[in-house]
């Protein structure tokens, strides 16, 4: 098992991703990023923080364990355009022995105001179990390193909203 002194140096707090490019087949009729895509760049960013906690695709391949969406809520805030630059920051939120508590921020280049959120629920799952089941022991050890890293961050205002039309008046 890595110790905590080799582990914490690699997940920045909070992550931040590669920067990633709005394609053009990803335009919708409007000009912009369709709705869709937001999620495939929030997911490429996920993979890449995955790759360092241990969940990706190695993972599947020598454990045949993986991870699955339980849960998603994404805002849009801000248009994209077609070669627009993003990049991603990852906070861990919570955590159980199954299950990570997610909030990702997408940013257009290195501007600080988001252009989109998304809060996820994320469960480990055993393939060939067909179910949920814990971290394996070294992944856990990475993701409780990453929560202590994290550990100080603010919690984003937006965690934990509903969806909801504001009251009607009287």
């Amino acid at each position: 098992m890595l110790d905590r002194i080799e582990l914490e140096p690699l997940f920045f707090a909070p992550f931040v991703s590669s920067v990633m490019r709005v394609e053009p087949g990803w335009i919708d009729y409007n000009g912009h990023l369709n709705m869709a895509y937001y999620n495939v760049l929030f997911d490429r960013a996920v993979d890449e923080a995955y790759e360092l906690i241990g969940v990706g695709l190695d993972y599947l391949k020598r454990h045949k364990h993986s991870t699955f969406t339980a849960e998603v809520h994404v805002r849009y805030l801000r248009e994209l355009k077609e070669s627009d630059p993003v990049r991603v920051t990852f906070q861990l939120l919570g955590y159980d022995q199954k299950r990570l508590h997610l909030f990702l921020t997408m940013h257009l280049g290195d501007l600080p105001e988001a252009v989109a959120t998304t809060e996820q629920m994320q469960a480990n799952y055993d393939m060939k179990a067909g179910r949920t089941a814990p971290f394996l022991p070294e992944v856990m050890a990475k993701i409780e390193a990453i929560a202590r890293r994290q550990g100080g961050l603010p919690r984003p205002a937006y965690v934990g909203r509903v969806i909801a039309l504001p009251p009607k008046k009287a």
